[in-house]
């Protein structure tokens, strides 16, 4: 029983009775009411028709926020006075009858299995534990339960929800809409030992399959239906039971230290995939919800399921309906799960940062779960904050550097590798390194909405790491031309910190396209900015990169002449830098040819500027690159200069609409012909390439006069790329 109090409230206290009621020992009255209405509706009275009254103890935030207890539109535990049934506890339904804990039918056990999934998946999608996973009774009490099935399964259930909950708070990936944390007081079975739980698990299995090879049918034997039917029953909850153990093994093995478990996670997937058919094509096996008339906050359900059973836990807020998900589609959340966990296992073969970003980039395009993304974040960067449990995080980014622009004072053939005061400057800077680039493989382990947010929080720790960076290129450039005049470290460290800074503002931006954020009125300065500055410095600071490299290996190759290998080396190096660079001119080239056709259909009339009166483009244009004026390089362009840069007078004072639509062909031509270079293209480069024929064609069509006299806007389609448009002429 649970009292709701208003604040100011008095709680007189109170004694037990002899039925365990609490009464009152006194006769005071509980609440001191003043009625005010009068006096309110005087006051609001002078307020004009969209006027609000803000104090400064309770504004509109406060006001939007308010929750009026007691009110069933705005109080959730009020839900439960709705409904005409009455809503049993664990223990009141086991007393009246209404749930068993004991001699439960295979189709029961199958049918609580399934629904008990289809919870935990619509857990993961966000909701909380009390109006999903904690609707099953049976986990409200699990130590009194007699089947020996069901008192396994619902143990295991308790520890997979605390591990899954223990890995995803770890990992700090996510926010309130991605996952609830909270247990609400229930207990997760902490008694028992994870070997303990799967053992029991285990147990149960090893039953079924003896009862599987008594009723399995004999060569020449021909039996009665109902032995055939009871033999595939048996058959669909022995998969249920090791489908559960198996899943829980496989999260177990990605906690193990070092990536240890890794080998295993992988057998285990593989085994776990094989039973997804089995259980797939036995769902109907199970026990259905009766198809019986609810209310709109309540669904049908089976036996020892209550929706509504912890509704008063909840906080007074806003009554929420949660969907449990199907059956079938908990199946295909599970499946994408444990696809998505095959990915995460091959992510200890990546041997350099940047490779591990693009990696996690490419991983969190296809939007996983909240779950997947935690473990691929854990494996990676443990406990301890060691790369794959093994390597510490400033060794690795070493790695990453000597691969990326091969420093002098990070190489042994170098005399400044050896010096002692380089090494000071180098240890110093690199531990100011570990936490900005450790917070750049979490953004990529956030949602996609919330990594636009953190991108541009980011910046400003990068440009303060360059800003260092940059110093200590200069000290270590005045060691190193006292013992090598040839050779340099200007803008060695700051070179590859300002490549993740130009990454990170180019994934804010390209964010914003993915997110619909961009009206067609503002395309032109978001890709004018992507065009003309962000890919420009972006290919010049690899194409400095690149310089460094070829540097390095001609000095290599001329200390070390006999060396057999040292061709083979240096052309893969230049190889991996080559690709970035062309990938990096392949997307300068589409966001130019976007450019130029938007710019040629503003001169052509079929984009116009709408005209807002409490709003001009200088606004939005400073809004939509607000964060980058915490970056001191690349320096942000302002407004003024944005006019003044993109002038089309300033550089062809004949231009036309025909001509940047002529200018916007080439672009896509040549972004074709990049992409086309390489020889095993990803799945986004091919669409990249379908995206800059398509654009090429409507382009030529455009330069020949088609469709000249017409007004009609033109429509960007993002269904082949969510960043790159089809365009197309209505």
């Amino acid at each position: 029983m649970s009292t709701r109090t208003m604040e100011g409230e008095t709680q007189p206290p109170s004694v037990p009775n002899s039925q365990g009621d609490h009464l009152r020992t006194d006769d005071k009255p509980r609440y001191d009411w003043v009625d005010i209405t009068d006096e309110f509706m005087s006051s609001a009275s002078e307020l004009q028709m969209g006027e609000l009254l803000h104090d400064t103890g309770f504004g509109l935030f406060e006001a939007m926020s308010a929750i009026e207890m007691m009110d069933p539109k705005m109080d959730a535990g009020m839900m439960c006075n709705q409904i005409q049934r009455k809503v049993l506890t664990f223990d009141l339904a086991l007393e009246s009858g209404a749930i068993k804990i004991k001699d439960l039918t295979i189709p029961e056990l199958i049918g609580i299995m399934d629904t008990s999934l289809a919870c935990l998946a619509t857990w993961l999608e966000g909701h909380s534990l009390a109006q999903t996973v904690f609707t099953n009774l049976y986990l409200h009490n699990p130590y009194v339960i007699e089947d020996k099935c069901l008192k396994a399964f619902s143990i295991l259930m308790l520890k997979l929800v605390d591990h899954i909950r223990d890995r995803v708070n770890r990992a700090g990936v996510f926010e309130e809409e991605d996952f609830q944390s909270m247990t609400y007081g229930f207990k997760m079975a902490a008694d028992v030992t994870d070997t303990r739980a799967t053992g029991m698990m285990k147990e149960v299995e090893d039953d079924l399959n003896r009862t599987l090879k008594m009723t399995r049918s004999k060569v020449g034997e021909e039996r009665d239906a109902e032995t055939e039917q009871e033999h595939e029953r048996c058959n669909a909850l022995f998969s249920r039971v090791k489908f559960f153990r198996l899943f829980f093994m496989t999260l177990l093995s990605f906690s193990k230290e070092k990536c240890e478990g890794i080998p295993q996670a992988q057998k285990l997937i593989g085994q776990l995939l094989e039973l997804l058919p089995t259980i797939r094509d036995t769902i109907c096996m199970g026990i259905q919800p009766d198809n019986k008339e609810v209310g709109k906050n309540d669904y049908p359900t089976i036996l020892g399921f209550e929706p509504l059973v912890n509704q008063r836990l909840l906080p007074p807020t806003f009554p929420r309906y949660t969907v449990i998900r199907s059956r079938e589609e908990a199946l295909h959340h599970i499946e994408g799960l444990l696809y998505r966990l095959q990915i995460v296992t091959t992510v200890p073969e990546l041997t350099t940062f940047h490779i591990i970003m693009e990696a996690f980039q490419e991983f969190s395009k296809s939007s996983p779960c909240v779950l997947s993304r935690s473990i691929l974040q854990l494996t990676l960067l443990p406990l301890n904050k060691r790369v794959f449990g093994v390597h510490t995080m400033v060794d690795f980014l070493k790695d990453t550097i000597r691969n990326f622009i091969a420093p002098p004072v990070l190489s042994q053939k170098s005399a400044l590798y050896n010096n002692a005061q380089a090494k000071q400057y180098v240890d110093a800077w690199f531990v100011q390194t570990v936490c900005p680039f450790t917070a750049l493989v979490q953004i990529t382990g956030h949602n996609r909405a919330r990594q636009r947010d953190k991108w541009a929080h980011i910046l400003e720790d990068l440009s303060a790491l360059q800003e260092e960076a940059d110093k200590v290129d200069a000290c270590l450039h005045q060691i190193l031309i006292k013992m090598e005049p040839n050779r340099q470290h200007i803008a060695c460290l700051g070179n590859w910190v300002l490549y993740h800074t130009l990454q990170a503002m180019i994934s804010y931006l390209l964010a914003g396209f993915e997110l619909e954020l961009y009206a067609t009125y503002e395309y032109h300065y978001v890709y004018w900015y992507l065009y003309e500055m962000l890919f420009s410095w972006l290919i010049n600071t690899l194409h400095r990169a690149d310089n460094f490299l070829l540097e390095n290996e001609t000095m290599a190759d001329s200390q070390q002449k006999g060396r057999s290998n040292k061709k083979n080396k240096k052309r893969k190096r230049i190889k991996t830098l080559n690709k970035e660079i062309t990938l990096a001119q392949a997307g300068q080239q589409m966001f130019g040819g976007y450019y130029k056709a938007v710019m040629g259909f503003h001169l052509d009339g079929k984009m116009q500027q709408p005209e807002f009166q409490f709003d001009n483009e200088e606004v939005r244009y400073s809004h939509r690159f607000q964060p980058f004026t915490n970056v001191s390089t690349p320096p942000y362009i302002h407004y003024t200069q944005y006019k003044e840069m993109s002038d089309l007078k300033r550089y062809e004072p004949d231009a036309t609409a025909i001509n940047l639509y002529g200018a916007s062909c080439k672009c896509f031509h040549q972004a074709k012909v990049l992409l086309e270079s390489f020889h095993n293209p990803s799945d986004e480069v091919q669409a990249m390439i379908k995206v800059a024929k398509v654009n090429f064609v409507v382009m030529k069509i455009l330069m020949g006069g088609h469709k000249q006299d017409s007004q009609d806007p033109p429509i960007f389609d993002f269904s082949i790329h969510p960043v790159y448009p089809t365009i197309k002429m209505v």
